[in-house]
């Protein structure tokens, strides 16, 4: 199998000057034949049909690498999606690379002191915790909108106001935490707890809000082979109420767990916070496979 498809890449671009381009070109092409080669065995072909049948629906690949050659769309087949996608491939900007490597770490250092704090490692007021909890909220907040607003490859930039809706509603979420560390470290600042309350609140309106009526921003290549019976689909591209329903059940999951969190710190022990907000992301990563990859897969 992968003799085969090696051997055809190499031949294709046998002629073709190796430039940076033309390299990740190439390497795109492989890894989108192996993947498929590998879903063809799943379905119970040989090693050797699997790997014939991948640079079939691939079609010509002298198409790929000169301008003028005619397109698959001119000859009245649709383009291979492997084909499309490595075409209209962004590349990340520097900047964004930047500051999506940076904040990460600002957050996880502000999250670390502020444990350290709230634990007596560190000498500190409540007031630190909370400062530095907010400053680790701010930083994911950031790179969330940042993320949001980048283009990609198959999707338009989200718009940037919305963009920062989502990052707006991040902070509140991670701030709500922080403010019911900090409580919980410290029962006599209650003006912390009530400020948790509302971020919280705030948090669960603006994501449900969001969630609801957020819509997908494929681009013109992705819409077209959407419709291809052979192109695998995940859910929210099939049934436009799935970002609804995804939405209103991400409410429902965070308004249980950020209250079972503060009840739980206050009650028993702050690090019991953690453990529910960690089962929170499990469940609602869980839930966010079972939308996307589920029964909507076509072959």
């Amino acid at each position: 199998m992968n003799t085969d498809i090696h051997r055809l890449l190499d031949e294709a671009f046998a002629d073709v000057e190796m430039t940076s381009e033309a390299r990740d070109l190439k390497e795109e092409i492989r890894a989108n034949l192996m993947a498929r080669t590998g879903e063809l065995e799943g379905d119970g072909l040989s090693p050797v049909a699997a790997a014939r049948r991948a640079i079939e629906e691939l079609g010509p690949l002298d198409e790929l690498l000169g301008e003028t050659a005619p397109s698959s769309a001119a000859s009245g087949r649709p383009e291979p999606v492997a084909v499309l996608h490595a075409r209209h491939k962004v590349r990340p900007k520097p900047g964004f690379v930047v500051r999506a490597t940076l904040l990460p770490v600002v957050a996880a250092a502000a999250a670390t002191v502020a444990t350290l704090v709230a634990v007596n490692v560190i000498d500190g007021r409540p007031g630190a915790i909370l400062g530095l909890g907010l400053l680790a909220a701010a930083a994911l907040g950031w790179v969330t909108a940042d993320a949001l607003a980048q283009e990609t490859t198959t999707n338009h930039p989200m718009p940037v106001g919305r963009a920062a809706a989502w990052g707006a509603a991040t902070f509140a979420a991670l701030g709500a935490v922080a403010a019911g560390g900090t409580f919980a470290a410290d029962t006599d600042t209650v003006g912390f707890a009530a400020l948790g309350g509302t971020l919280a609140l705030a948090a669960t309106g603006m994501f449900a809000w969001l969630g609801a009526t957020q819509t997908n921003r494929h681009k013109a290549w992705v819409r077209g082979p959407a419709t291809d019976p052979a192109h695998h689909l995940d859910r929210f591209a099939t049934d436009e109420a799935a970002a609804t329903r995804f939405g209103l059940s991400m409410a429902a999951l965070w308004v249980v767990g950020l209250a079972l969190a503060v009840a739980l710190a206050v009650a028993v022990a702050w690090w019991w916070a953690l453990i529910v907000l960690a089962a929170c992301v499990a469940a609602m990563m869980l839930m966010l496979a079972t939308m996307l990859v589920g029964s909507h897969s076509t072959r």
